[in-house]
């Protein structure tokens, strides 16, 4: 079976988590994706011993090469690397690049057609070009920090923004090599963790964008919704939180009614009108009590009857065991020698023709080093040796 990204060869010069991930995900539909790192980084993502968790998502599919490129003769490599690849991606800080000559004009002069994909903090242009790319700074000036948590609680920073990045880094390069197929042109890529997190903030964001107003900026308490039915998060009798997710109440009302004992017909809420307005506080003093009465697992067993649309709020644990997560390749179930059977990521998007497939695990630091140099550059086995020996390749 074909890959959606064969004969694709991409350089990776990541470090953080985030942007590793986003070259996986070029590795999972078939891309070649050579992971270059320090000989002597003690830190670095790929694994030197033992299993590592955040390794075996970020790393895997991935050949990896040991480069020293403080030494000529390995930076002399790279170069080589670059003439022979398609895609050179890196979040290095800009001035580390443009010092050592791997910004995207000194890349275009090694091979006219590369594209070159930049993962950053804040994007190519303004003042903050150069900030960290850092998501907990990005996220706090997103706007969204502090309206998630209830009035008068901390900022919470979800974290979710870095993995919007990541898929949004995957999303940029495979549309450059699209538009190169077809015009022979390369181009330069920049995805921002910035960016990833207002998007990930969209409705809010573009709401702000569009109405303004002091009511975007502050959080909301649980209990001031305008619509009982709809984002409002209840107590179970076991401390765990059903959430309802009914925005249209005429449909849903019924079923809802029937399950926490109240007649449909009641004259208090018997029209939206009425759920949502004059009697609004008055149901959501209803509910509260009613959720109380029953654990979680009581509540997930009546919603799922009745087909309504909500549920309980999962901890960890649920995704891990979930058929659902494992029938869609969501969650995978792996072998590893010396670790025994692990659970890990699997693939967030279906491809019926060309799908996502797990074909290495996260490599050891420098364990394809001969093999690159050998198939991809031509070297001799007395050359490899000889730099290896040189410290230059691990």
């Amino acid at each position: 079976m074909s890959k959606a990204l064969d004969n694709v060869v991409v350089l990776d010069l990541t470090t953080a988590f985030w942007s590793s991930v986003g070259t996986a995900l070029l590795a999972d539909f078939g891309a070649q994706v050579i992971k270059i790192a320090s000989p002597l980084d003690a830190c670095s993502s790929t694994r030197s011993s033992g299993w590592d968790c955040e390794a075996e998502l970020a790393q895997r599919n991935k050949l990896s090469l040991a480069l020293n490129l403080d030494d000529d003769a390995g930076t002399a490599i790279l170069r080589e690397l670059i003439r022979a690849c398609d895609v050179f991606v890196t979040d290095w800080p800009r001035a580390e690049i443009e010092q050592r000559g791997f910004d995207y004009v000194s890349l275009c002069a090694l091979r006219p057609d590369i594209i070159s994909a930049w993962a950053s903090g804040f994007g190519p242009k303004g003042p903050g070009r150069d900030l960290p790319a850092l998501d907990e700074l990005a996220a706090a000036r997103t706007g969204m920090m502090p309206i998630l948590p209830q009035p008068g609680q901390p900022p919470v920073y979800t974290g979710a923004g870095q993995m919007y990045t990541a898929v949004m880094l995957a999303l940029g390069i495979a549309m450059a090599l699209h538009h190169r197929q077809a015009t022979g042109e390369g181009q330069e890529v920049d995805v921002s963790l910035f960016a990833g997190n207002m998007y990930g903030a969209s409705l809010d964001v573009q709401a702000f964008l569009a109405m303004g107003g002091e009511r975007f900026l502050h959080p909301v308490a649980r209990l001031d919704a305008g619509n009982p039915m709809s984002g409002v998060l209840y107590p179970s009798q076991d401390g765990r939180w059903v959430c309802l997710t009914m925005p249209d109440t005429d449909r849903w009302w019924p079923g809802l009614a029937g399950i926490v004992g109240l007649d449909p017909n009641d004259p208090r809420f018997d029209s939206h009108e009425k759920r949502c307005g004059e009697h609004r506080l008055e149901l959501i003093r209803f509910l509260e009590e009613a959720f109380r009465q029953q654990p979680a697992l009581h509540w997930k067993r009546e919603l799922m009857a009745r087909q309504l649309s909500a549920d309980v709020i999962e901890e960890f644990d649920y995704p891990a065991n979930d058929p659902q997560a494992s029938r869609n390749r969501y969650i995978l179930e792996l072998d590893r020698p010396g670790v025994g059977r692990i659970k890990t990521l699997g693939f967030p998007i279906f491809m019926s023709g060309t799908p996502a497939r797990l074909t290495r695990a996260a490599p050891c630091l420098g364990q394809h080093s001969a093999e690159i140099l050998h198939e991809l550059l031509g070297y001799s086995e007395d050359r490899i040796g000889e730099l290896a020996a040189n410290g230059v390749i691990a």
